[in-house]
Protein backbone atom coordinates (compact mmCIF):
# COMPACT_ATOMS: atom_id res chain seq x y z
CA UNK A 1 0.00 0.00 0.00
CA UNK A 2 1.09 3.23 -0.89
CA UNK A 3 2.40 5.54 1.78
CA UNK A 4 0.79 8.99 2.51
CA UNK A 5 2.51 12.48 1.21
CA UNK A 6 -0.07 14.84 2.19
CA UNK A 7 -1.84 14.58 6.10
CA UNK A 8 -4.28 17.62 6.62
CA UNK A 9 -6.45 17.75 9.85
CA UNK A 10 -8.66 19.74 10.69
CA UNK A 11 -7.95 22.57 8.75
CA UNK A 12 -9.50 25.94 8.44
CA UNK A 13 -9.06 29.58 7.44
CA UNK A 14 -11.14 32.74 9.29
CA UNK A 15 -11.23 36.09 7.27
CA UNK A 16 -12.25 38.33 10.64
CA UNK A 17 -13.67 41.95 10.12
CA UNK A 18 -13.25 43.98 13.43
CA UNK A 19 -15.00 47.67 14.33
CA UNK A 20 -11.06 49.28 13.73
CA UNK A 21 -7.89 49.01 13.13
CA UNK A 22 -6.95 49.27 16.63
CA UNK A 23 -8.84 46.17 17.59
CA UNK A 24 -7.69 43.90 14.79
CA UNK A 25 -3.76 44.68 16.39
CA UNK A 26 -5.09 43.59 20.04
CA UNK A 27 -5.81 40.65 17.83
CA UNK A 28 -2.65 39.84 16.65
CA UNK A 29 -0.77 40.65 19.88
CA UNK A 30 -3.11 37.80 22.01
CA UNK A 31 -5.17 40.11 23.54
CA UNK A 32 -8.87 38.55 23.41
CA UNK A 33 -11.12 40.68 20.81
CA UNK A 34 -14.63 39.36 19.16
CA UNK A 35 -14.72 40.43 16.09
CA UNK A 36 -17.21 42.02 14.00
CA UNK A 37 -17.90 39.48 11.43
CA UNK A 38 -16.34 36.12 10.24
CA UNK A 39 -16.54 33.95 7.43
CA UNK A 40 -15.18 30.53 7.28
CA UNK A 41 -13.58 29.93 3.72
CA UNK A 42 -12.58 26.28 4.87
CA UNK A 43 -13.81 24.72 7.90
CA UNK A 44 -12.48 21.44 10.08
CA UNK A 45 -11.21 20.13 6.60
CA UNK A 46 -9.06 16.43 7.10
CA UNK A 47 -7.90 14.27 4.56
CA UNK A 48 -4.98 12.69 3.13
CA UNK A 49 -3.37 11.83 -0.29
CA UNK A 50 -1.35 8.90 -0.74
CA UNK A 51 1.71 8.67 -3.27
CA UNK A 52 0.63 8.72 -6.68
CA UNK A 53 -3.16 9.08 -6.00
CA UNK A 54 -4.97 11.98 -8.24
CA UNK A 55 -7.09 13.91 -6.03
CA UNK A 56 -10.13 16.07 -7.41
CA UNK A 57 -11.69 19.29 -5.14
CA UNK A 58 -15.00 19.63 -6.71
CA UNK A 59 -17.37 22.30 -6.09
CA UNK A 60 -19.35 25.65 -6.93
CA UNK A 61 -17.85 29.01 -7.08
CA UNK A 62 -17.42 29.98 -2.83
CA UNK A 63 -16.96 26.36 -1.97
CA UNK A 64 -13.25 26.84 -0.24
CA UNK A 65 -11.44 24.96 -3.43
CA UNK A 66 -8.43 27.46 -4.19
CA UNK A 67 -8.04 28.86 -0.34
CA UNK A 68 -7.83 25.51 0.99
CA UNK A 69 -5.32 25.08 -2.14
CA UNK A 70 -3.72 27.99 -0.80
CA UNK A 71 -3.43 26.78 2.69
CA UNK A 72 -1.66 23.59 1.56
CA UNK A 73 1.19 25.46 -0.23
CA UNK A 74 1.56 27.72 2.40
CA UNK A 75 0.94 31.15 0.67
CA UNK A 76 -2.04 31.46 3.10
CA UNK A 77 -1.87 31.03 6.64
CA UNK A 78 -4.56 28.87 8.23
CA UNK A 79 -6.65 29.80 11.28
CA UNK A 80 -7.09 26.27 12.67
CA UNK A 81 -5.44 22.98 12.00
CA UNK A 82 -2.50 21.15 10.32
CA UNK A 83 -0.58 20.31 7.11
CA UNK A 84 1.95 17.57 6.79
CA UNK A 85 3.73 16.84 3.78
CA UNK A 86 6.16 14.29 3.25
CA UNK A 87 7.86 15.50 -0.32
CA UNK A 88 8.52 18.62 -2.89
CA UNK A 89 4.91 20.28 -3.78
CA UNK A 90 4.93 22.23 -7.30
CA UNK A 91 1.93 23.96 -7.56
CA UNK A 92 0.48 26.13 -10.24
CA UNK A 93 -2.43 28.39 -8.93
CA UNK A 94 -3.28 31.87 -10.19
CA UNK A 95 -1.59 32.70 -13.56
CA UNK A 96 1.04 35.12 -13.01
CA UNK A 97 1.89 34.43 -9.24
CA UNK A 98 5.39 34.42 -8.41
CA UNK A 99 6.21 35.87 -12.05
CA UNK A 100 7.27 39.58 -12.64
CA UNK A 101 5.38 41.31 -15.67
CA UNK A 102 8.55 43.38 -16.34
CA UNK A 103 10.42 40.36 -16.44
CA UNK A 104 10.86 37.95 -19.73
CA UNK A 105 9.63 34.49 -19.99
CA UNK A 106 13.51 33.40 -19.61
CA UNK A 107 14.12 35.53 -16.64
CA UNK A 108 10.91 34.55 -14.82
CA UNK A 109 11.68 30.83 -15.13
CA UNK A 110 15.18 32.12 -13.00
CA UNK A 111 12.79 33.64 -10.71
CA UNK A 112 10.37 30.98 -10.22
CA UNK A 113 13.08 28.24 -10.26
CA UNK A 114 14.53 30.06 -7.41
CA UNK A 115 11.38 30.52 -5.18
CA UNK A 116 10.75 26.53 -6.10
CA UNK A 117 14.24 26.24 -4.26
CA UNK A 118 16.12 25.08 -7.74
CA UNK A 119 19.96 26.54 -7.90
CA UNK A 120 21.38 28.48 -11.17
CA UNK A 121 22.88 25.36 -12.12
CA UNK A 122 19.96 23.52 -12.20
CA UNK A 123 17.61 25.98 -13.73
CA UNK A 124 20.72 26.53 -16.57
CA UNK A 125 20.20 22.57 -17.38
CA UNK A 126 16.26 22.43 -17.09
CA UNK A 127 15.36 25.86 -18.74
CA UNK A 128 15.53 24.25 -22.29
CA UNK A 129 13.41 21.91 -21.59
CA UNK A 130 11.01 24.43 -20.51
CA UNK A 131 11.32 26.70 -23.34
CA UNK A 132 11.02 23.43 -25.88
CA UNK A 133 7.67 22.31 -23.38
CA UNK A 134 6.10 25.74 -23.40
CA UNK A 135 6.19 26.26 -26.91
CA UNK A 136 6.56 30.33 -26.46
CA UNK A 137 9.16 31.07 -29.70
CA UNK A 138 10.33 34.40 -29.84
CA UNK A 139 8.09 35.21 -27.20
CA UNK A 140 10.29 33.20 -24.19
CA UNK A 141 12.35 36.37 -24.55
CA UNK A 142 9.84 38.56 -24.65
CA UNK A 143 8.59 40.72 -21.41
CA UNK A 144 5.62 38.66 -19.67
CA UNK A 145 3.05 42.15 -19.77
CA UNK A 146 2.85 41.14 -23.66
CA UNK A 147 1.37 37.66 -22.87
CA UNK A 148 -1.53 36.50 -23.13
CA UNK A 149 -3.31 34.70 -20.40
CA UNK A 150 -2.78 31.22 -22.63
CA UNK A 151 0.95 31.70 -23.14
CA UNK A 152 1.06 32.67 -19.16
CA UNK A 153 -0.62 28.95 -18.15
CA UNK A 154 1.65 27.75 -20.90
CA UNK A 155 4.84 29.02 -18.95
CA UNK A 156 3.83 28.68 -15.36
CA UNK A 157 3.23 24.83 -16.23
CA UNK A 158 6.01 24.59 -18.02
CA UNK A 159 8.07 25.64 -15.13
CA UNK A 160 6.17 23.91 -12.51
CA UNK A 161 6.71 20.48 -14.37
CA UNK A 162 10.15 21.10 -15.00
CA UNK A 163 11.14 18.79 -12.24
CA UNK A 164 8.93 15.79 -11.24
CA UNK A 165 7.59 16.92 -7.87
CA UNK A 166 6.20 14.62 -5.01
CA UNK A 167 2.81 16.22 -5.03
CA UNK A 168 1.56 18.49 -7.94
CA UNK A 169 -0.78 20.95 -7.77
CA UNK A 170 -2.82 22.17 -10.50
CA UNK A 171 -5.86 24.96 -9.60
CA UNK A 172 -8.12 25.72 -12.84
CA UNK A 173 -4.91 27.38 -14.68
CA UNK A 174 -5.15 24.85 -17.88
CA UNK A 175 -8.64 25.79 -18.66
CA UNK A 176 -7.68 28.95 -19.95
CA UNK A 177 -4.90 27.40 -22.43
CA UNK A 178 -5.51 25.99 -25.85
CA UNK A 179 -7.09 22.51 -26.66
CA UNK A 180 -3.68 21.90 -27.90
CA UNK A 181 -1.42 22.64 -25.09
CA UNK A 182 -4.42 21.26 -23.04
CA UNK A 183 -4.02 17.90 -24.10
CA UNK A 184 -0.21 18.11 -23.99
CA UNK A 185 -0.46 19.11 -20.30
CA UNK A 186 -2.37 16.28 -19.28
CA UNK A 187 -0.73 13.84 -20.96
CA UNK A 188 2.38 15.35 -18.65
CA UNK A 189 0.45 14.99 -15.60
CA UNK A 190 -0.77 10.99 -16.74
CA UNK A 191 2.94 10.38 -16.74
CA UNK A 192 3.94 12.23 -13.83
CA UNK A 193 1.08 9.99 -11.50
CA UNK A 194 2.73 6.86 -13.31
CA UNK A 195 5.97 7.81 -11.74
CA UNK A 196 4.56 8.28 -7.91
CA UNK A 197 3.35 12.01 -8.43
CA UNK A 198 0.64 12.73 -6.46
CA UNK A 199 -1.78 15.14 -7.90
CA UNK A 200 -4.24 17.36 -6.23
CA UNK A 201 -6.28 19.49 -8.85
CA UNK A 202 -9.12 21.71 -8.72
CA UNK A 203 -11.29 21.92 -12.37
CA UNK A 204 -14.95 22.50 -13.44
CA UNK A 205 -14.23 19.96 -15.82
CA UNK A 206 -15.63 16.51 -15.03
CA UNK A 207 -14.79 15.14 -17.63
CA UNK A 208 -11.02 15.59 -16.28
CA UNK A 209 -11.98 14.00 -12.97
CA UNK A 210 -13.49 10.79 -14.49
CA UNK A 211 -10.18 10.57 -16.81
CA UNK A 212 -7.86 11.07 -14.52
CA UNK A 213 -8.47 10.74 -10.30
CA UNK A 214 -8.75 8.12 -8.39
CA UNK A 215 -10.88 10.21 -5.61
CA UNK A 216 -12.98 13.16 -5.47
CA UNK A 217 -13.75 15.45 -2.64
CA UNK A 218 -17.04 17.69 -2.96
CA UNK A 219 -16.69 21.12 -1.05
CA UNK A 220 -19.65 23.15 -0.14
CA UNK A 221 -19.31 26.67 2.00
CA UNK A 222 -15.77 25.48 3.17
CA UNK A 223 -16.78 22.01 4.23
CA UNK A 224 -16.47 19.17 2.65
CA UNK A 225 -19.75 17.08 1.66
CA UNK A 226 -18.78 13.68 0.19
CA UNK A 227 -15.23 12.40 -0.30
CA UNK A 228 -15.20 9.08 -2.69
CA UNK A 229 -15.07 7.58 -5.98
CA UNK A 230 -15.08 9.99 -9.53
CA UNK A 231 -18.49 8.13 -10.06
CA UNK A 232 -20.18 8.32 -7.01
CA UNK A 233 -18.84 12.25 -5.94
CA UNK A 234 -19.49 13.48 -9.47
CA UNK A 235 -22.74 12.24 -10.17
CA UNK A 236 -24.16 13.81 -6.63
CA UNK A 237 -22.48 16.85 -7.57
CA UNK A 238 -24.56 17.23 -10.51
CA UNK A 239 -27.87 15.90 -8.39
CA UNK A 240 -26.65 18.76 -5.80
CA UNK A 241 -26.83 21.47 -9.00
CA UNK A 242 -29.92 20.53 -9.87
CA UNK A 243 -31.10 20.48 -6.32
CA UNK A 244 -30.31 24.05 -5.34
CA UNK A 245 -32.33 24.79 -8.74
CA UNK A 246 -35.15 22.80 -8.10
CA UNK A 247 -36.33 22.85 -4.51
CA UNK A 248 -38.38 19.27 -4.46
CA UNK A 249 -35.76 17.16 -5.84
CA UNK A 250 -34.66 14.25 -3.77
CA UNK A 251 -31.14 12.28 -4.42
CA UNK A 252 -30.91 8.51 -3.96
CA UNK A 253 -27.60 6.66 -4.92
CA UNK A 254 -26.45 3.13 -4.60
CA UNK A 255 -23.59 1.50 -5.73
CA UNK A 256 -24.73 -1.79 -7.90
CA UNK A 257 -23.14 -5.58 -7.86
CA UNK A 258 -22.32 -5.14 -10.91
CA UNK A 259 -19.73 -2.11 -10.15
CA UNK A 260 -21.31 0.81 -11.57
CA UNK A 261 -22.52 3.62 -9.09
CA UNK A 262 -26.58 4.62 -9.81
CA UNK A 263 -27.72 8.05 -9.10
CA UNK A 264 -31.39 8.95 -9.23
CA UNK A 265 -32.86 12.57 -8.67
CA UNK A 266 -36.06 14.55 -9.57
CA UNK A 267 -39.45 15.58 -8.68
CA UNK A 268 -40.41 12.57 -10.26
CA UNK A 269 -43.21 14.22 -12.02
CA UNK A 270 -42.45 12.30 -14.81
CA UNK A 271 -40.58 9.12 -13.89
CA UNK A 272 -39.28 6.23 -15.73
CA UNK A 273 -41.48 2.84 -15.97
CA UNK A 274 -39.40 0.54 -17.64
CA UNK A 275 -35.75 0.65 -19.54
CA UNK A 276 -34.54 -2.09 -21.71
CA UNK A 277 -31.84 -2.88 -24.06
CA UNK A 278 -33.42 -4.89 -27.36
CA UNK A 279 -32.12 -7.04 -30.25
CA UNK A 280 -34.18 -5.07 -33.18
CA UNK A 281 -34.39 -7.86 -34.78
CA UNK A 282 -35.73 -10.36 -32.52
CA UNK A 283 -36.82 -7.70 -29.87
CA UNK A 284 -35.84 -9.62 -27.33
CA UNK A 285 -33.40 -8.32 -24.46
CA UNK A 286 -29.83 -8.27 -24.59
CA UNK A 287 -26.95 -7.94 -21.65
CA UNK A 288 -24.19 -8.44 -24.28
CA UNK A 289 -24.09 -6.96 -27.27
CA UNK A 290 -22.11 -7.41 -30.37
CA UNK A 291 -19.87 -4.98 -32.11
CA UNK A 292 -22.28 -3.89 -35.07
CA UNK A 293 -25.26 -5.19 -34.05
CA UNK A 294 -28.59 -3.44 -34.33
CA UNK A 295 -29.83 -2.37 -31.02
CA UNK A 296 -33.37 -0.43 -29.55
CA UNK A 297 -33.18 1.41 -26.35
CA UNK A 298 -36.73 1.50 -25.11
CA UNK A 299 -38.08 3.70 -22.28
CA UNK A 300 -41.35 4.17 -21.13
CA UNK A 301 -41.99 6.79 -18.88
CA UNK A 302 -45.42 7.69 -17.07
CA UNK A 303 -46.67 11.22 -16.20
CA UNK A 304 -47.33 11.43 -12.41
CA UNK A 305 -48.42 15.69 -12.69
CA UNK A 306 -49.85 17.96 -15.84
CA UNK A 307 -46.75 19.14 -17.39
CA UNK A 308 -45.85 21.70 -19.53
CA UNK A 309 -43.28 20.03 -21.79
CA UNK A 310 -41.34 16.79 -21.94
CA UNK A 311 -37.79 16.08 -23.25
CA UNK A 312 -35.84 12.88 -23.09
CA UNK A 313 -32.28 12.63 -22.97
CA UNK A 314 -29.67 10.03 -23.18
CA UNK A 315 -25.71 9.87 -22.44
CA UNK A 316 -23.47 6.69 -23.37
CA UNK A 317 -20.53 6.08 -21.18
CA UNK A 318 -17.87 3.60 -21.25
CA UNK A 319 -16.36 2.30 -18.27
CA UNK A 320 -14.41 5.13 -16.89
CA UNK A 321 -17.01 7.42 -17.16
CA UNK A 322 -16.09 8.88 -20.55
CA UNK A 323 -18.71 10.23 -22.14
CA UNK A 324 -18.97 8.52 -25.41
CA UNK A 325 -22.33 9.91 -27.46
CA UNK A 326 -25.60 11.73 -26.13
CA UNK A 327 -28.25 13.74 -27.01
CA UNK A 328 -31.50 14.32 -26.27
CA UNK A 329 -35.05 14.70 -28.11
CA UNK A 330 -34.79 19.08 -27.60
CA UNK A 331 -31.86 18.73 -29.84
CA UNK A 332 -33.70 15.91 -31.88
CA UNK A 333 -36.55 18.69 -31.90
CA UNK A 334 -38.96 16.00 -30.70
CA UNK A 335 -40.13 17.83 -27.34
CA UNK A 336 -43.60 16.79 -26.16
CA UNK A 337 -45.57 19.47 -25.15
CA UNK A 338 -49.16 19.50 -22.64
CA UNK A 339 -48.74 16.42 -21.36
CA UNK A 340 -51.41 14.82 -18.68
CA UNK A 341 -51.57 12.96 -14.99
CA UNK A 342 -51.57 9.68 -15.82
CA UNK A 343 -50.34 9.38 -19.86
CA UNK A 344 -47.93 7.49 -20.65
CA UNK A 345 -45.29 7.90 -23.23
CA UNK A 346 -42.78 5.61 -25.07
CA UNK A 347 -39.08 6.37 -26.52
CA UNK A 348 -37.78 3.87 -29.14
CA UNK A 349 -34.62 4.39 -30.28
CA UNK A 350 -32.39 1.79 -32.86
CA UNK A 351 -28.89 2.01 -33.31
CA UNK A 352 -26.06 0.13 -34.40
CA UNK A 353 -23.49 -1.18 -31.80
CA UNK A 354 -20.62 0.37 -33.50
CA UNK A 355 -18.56 0.60 -29.83
CA UNK A 356 -15.53 -1.07 -28.80
CA UNK A 357 -15.13 -4.45 -26.39
CA UNK A 358 -16.04 -3.53 -22.68
CA UNK A 359 -18.87 -2.53 -20.11
CA UNK A 360 -21.23 0.40 -20.94
CA UNK A 361 -23.88 1.97 -19.24
CA UNK A 362 -26.78 4.86 -20.44
CA UNK A 363 -27.72 7.75 -18.27
CA UNK A 364 -31.40 9.04 -18.93
CA UNK A 365 -32.83 12.24 -18.08
CA UNK A 366 -36.50 13.64 -18.55
CA UNK A 367 -36.19 17.22 -18.14
CA UNK A 368 -38.49 20.38 -19.85
CA UNK A 369 -35.41 21.79 -21.93
CA UNK A 370 -32.09 21.04 -23.04
CA UNK A 371 -30.61 21.11 -19.11
CA UNK A 372 -31.79 19.17 -16.00
CA UNK A 373 -31.54 22.94 -13.88
CA UNK A 374 -35.46 24.09 -14.97
CA UNK A 375 -37.11 20.78 -14.41
CA UNK A 376 -35.68 18.03 -13.75
CA UNK A 377 -38.20 15.03 -13.69
CA UNK A 378 -35.69 12.48 -13.43
CA UNK A 379 -32.38 12.16 -13.71
CA UNK A 380 -30.98 8.34 -13.68
CA UNK A 381 -27.08 7.63 -13.86
CA UNK A 382 -25.81 4.15 -15.00
CA UNK A 383 -29.64 3.13 -15.36
CA UNK A 384 -28.69 0.49 -17.88
CA UNK A 385 -25.54 -1.54 -18.06
CA UNK A 386 -24.12 -3.60 -20.85
CA UNK A 387 -21.03 -5.18 -22.22
CA UNK A 388 -19.73 -4.85 -25.72
CA UNK A 389 -18.26 -8.28 -27.08
CA UNK A 390 -16.28 -8.41 -30.47
CA UNK A 391 -17.63 -11.75 -31.75
CA UNK A 392 -17.74 -11.14 -35.36
CA UNK A 393 -15.67 -8.55 -36.11
CA UNK A 394 -11.87 -8.22 -37.15
CA UNK A 395 -9.76 -7.26 -34.56
CA UNK A 396 -9.39 -3.08 -33.46
CA UNK A 397 -8.84 -1.07 -30.62
CA UNK A 398 -10.50 1.78 -29.12
CA UNK A 399 -13.96 2.31 -27.91
CA UNK A 400 -15.41 2.70 -31.40
CA UNK A 401 -15.50 0.77 -34.65
CA UNK A 402 -15.71 2.27 -38.04
CA UNK A 403 -16.90 0.04 -40.56
CA UNK A 404 -13.50 0.78 -42.79
CA UNK A 405 -11.24 -1.30 -45.31
CA UNK A 406 -8.29 -0.19 -46.42
CA UNK A 407 -8.00 0.29 -50.51
CA UNK A 408 -4.56 -0.42 -51.30
CA UNK A 409 -2.76 0.02 -54.56
CA UNK A 410 1.11 -0.39 -55.80
CA UNK A 411 2.57 1.43 -57.86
Amino acid sequence: MSSTILNVQKLGKCYASYRSNLLRYMRWFGIPVSPQHEYWAVKDVSFTLRAGEALALIGQNGAGKSTLLKLITGTVRPTTGNIAVLGRISAILELGLGFNPEFTGRQNVYLAGGLMGLSTRQIDEIIPAIEDFSELGEFFDQPLRVYSSGMQARLAFSVATAVRPDVLIVDEVLSVGDSYFQHKSFDKIRKFKEEGTSILLVTHSMGDVRALCDRVILLDKGKILKDGPPDEVVDYYNAMIAEKENARLSVEQKRQKNGWFVTRSGNFQAKIKSLVLLDEMTQEPVEIARVGQRLVVKLVATINEDIPRLVLGYMLRDRTGHVVWGTNTWHTEQVLNDLKKGEEVEFYMPFTCTLGPGSYSFTYALTSSDTHLENNYEWVDNALVFDVINADKKYFIGTSWLDAVFQISRR
